[in-house]
């Protein structure tokens, strides 16, 4: 049996629920008010209008006009959406309609049960939402009568071919826990002081991404950003080495780096990283390759500049569309929208070679997170896809004794792990460059003299009359310089 999905008109959502809601079935959104529930709800009914859907918003909270109102705000569509509006109005309050002989219940479900009745058997929706069905609970005695009613409604509707979206107004005093029996899907939206999330706890018929996922409320209304699965992503990819232009480089890494690897450059600040990695992009756009950086610390002002006065033509690269520079603001975006980003640059612009500048500032996005294990993720995933991975990781010693290839334990992620080194000889500061690790071919496994000049990177050969190379301070060989 084929199941026929429905998109909820978030892309997220659908992803996370693998193609979108099962047709004719009852769903219940959940969440603390403020969640974004009802703007969930309002995405499902634009997006059914979208295909040429009849739908209808039943409100037991908000009047049809402040919901219209609300929705032009956050741009949803909202025009051909039909209402029944089953608001407390004015009246209540200045016409003094207190019930002093009978319940609630018993004046108010008939009128309500019949509005409903008539409402959808005179529209004949596909899809309805409704915010929020806890209201039956008050048109009930009991709460015997609050299940039977809504069990009674769902069928009702099933029945139909509809499929129902409705909120929940749980509390300690009432919780739904009932109403999460009876549906066939239950989406929870949680909110906290910095982080908002959704969560889909059952979707009967089908499996479903599991976690928190990331979900912001903008002027576009709600956006989720899925955790990101590797796994489920696979690209034919060539098995090719990518050369650097630049001969003792590729003497280095026996020839360059292999497409869909991840490199690591390491060392301390100002040695040259950022610049090796921009070599290779140089190489890759005069192959007609797109690359993009991903500055979590330099401005993409001071990037170009110092690109341009070292003979990579960044400018050029990036009106040809070869090169894109994005600068991250780590606190703004979390792991899981950087991932949206990425995948956005790779699925859509065919992006062949990512470089994360760097993972210090990828860590500040982390808010405590897993480092190791968004990393690893994220570079699965460019790994199954083809693209080549670039990591810049800062270490924090100059020179001296200590040797650090990565502060934070990233080595492991590394299919190549380069490392860029300061010298001191005879007073003067110098650099050197290495490999330590290259997972698919031999390296070679001497030091060369690493420089940059306005001409650009120049690798001598290797470093053979000194030793003590790493302790930073070396010494001759023979007392020959």
């Amino acid at each position: 049996m084929t199941l026929k999905r429905i998109s909820t008109g978030i892309t997220g959502l659908d992803e996370i629920l693998f193609g979108g809601l099962i047709a004719e079935q009852a769903y219940l959104i959940k969440g603390q008010p403020g969640s974004g529930k009802t703007i969930l709800g309002l995405h499902f009914l634009s997006t059914g209008v979208s295909l040429g859907e009849t739908t209808l918003l039943i409100s037991f909270s908000e009047s049809e006009a402040r919901l219209r109102r609300n929705a032009k705000l956050i741009n949803i569509e909202l025009d051909k959406v039909e209402f029944l509006d089953l608001s407390t109005t004015a009246n209540f309050f200045t016409e003094d309609q207190r019930y002093d002989i009978f319940s609630p219940s018993e004046v108010e479900k008939s009128p309500v049960t019949e509005q409903l009745i008539d409402t959808i058997e005179r529209i004949k929706p596909q899809r309805i939402f409704l915010d929020a069905i806890t209201q039956f609970r008050y048109l009930a005695k009991d709460t015997f009568e609050f299940r039977k009613q809504v069990q009674s409604f769902l069928r009702f509707v099933i029945d139909r071919d509809i499929t129902l979206l409705f909120t929940s107004e749980g509390s300690d005093r009432h919780p739904d826990d009932d109403l999460q029996f009876m549906s066939d899907g239950v989406i929870e939206l949680h909110t906290t002081v910095n982080k908002r999330c959704i969560q889909v706890n059952k979707l009967r018929g089908s499996g479903f991404a599991k976690g928190h996922h990331d979900l912001h409320l903008s002027d576009r209304g709600m956006l989720v950003y899925p955790i990101l699965i590797p796994e489920i992503y696979q690209r034919e990819a060539r098995i090719e080495t990518i050369s650097s232009g630049i001969p003792e480089i590729d003497e280095l890494l026996n020839g360059g780096i292999e497409r869909g690897t991840t490199t690591i450059l390491s060392g301390p600040s100002g040695v040259g990283k950022s610049t090796f990695g921009m070599q290779f992009m140089k190489e890759a756009a005069g192959r007609g390759e797109r690359s993009i950086l991903y500055a979590f610390e330099e401005a993409s002002d001071t990037i170009l500049r110092r690109c341009e006065s070292i003979n990579i033509p960044a400018h050029a690269m990036i009106e040809r569309g070869t090169l894109s520079i994005v600068n991250i603001e780590p606190l703004k975006y979390t792991p899981h929208q950087f991932v949206h980003l990425v995948r956005t640059e790779v699925e859509q612009n065919e992006a062949k070679i990512v470089m994360i500048d760097s993972t210090s500032g990828y860590k500040l996005s982390m808010e405590g997170g897993d480092l190791i294990r968004h990393l690893h993720s994220l570079c699965q995933y460019l790994k199954n896809m083809g693209v080549t991975v670039i990591l810049v990781n800062e270490t924090h010693s100059i020179a001296g004794v200590e040797f650090s290839v990565t502060e934070v334990g990233l080595s492991y992620l590394a299919d190549n792990l380069v490392f860029l080194r300061y010298l001191e000889v005879n007073g003067e500061l110098r650099k050197a460059i290495g490999v330590l690790k290259k997972r698919v071919s031999d390296f070679e496994r001497t030091l060369r003299e690493f420089k940059i000049t306005k001409y650009g990177i120049k690798v001598g050969e290797p470093l053979s009359k000194l030793r003590s190379i790493l302790s930073g301070v070396p010494e001759s060989v023979n007392n020959e310089q």
